[in-house]
């Protein structure tokens, strides 16, 4: 299960891939702090995608 959404309308709601949603009591921004260092923790953080944008020049 991925991290679709996070919304604050006023109560932070977190939607998931798979359809299910989470309203917890943190903020969107205490909330992303969580995810920015789990990734940090895990190594995700700062990855970029092996391939790069086929955009780019």
């Amino acid at each position: 299960m991925l991290i679709e959404t996070i919304e604050s309308f006023p109560d932070t709601t977190i939607m998931l891939t798979n359809g299910r949603k989470y309203v917890v009591k943190e903020s969107e921004e205490q909330v992303y702090a969580m995810i920015t260092s789990l990734y940090k923790t895990i190594g995700l953080a700062g990855m970029q995608h092996a391939g790069g944008n086929e955009d780019e020049e």
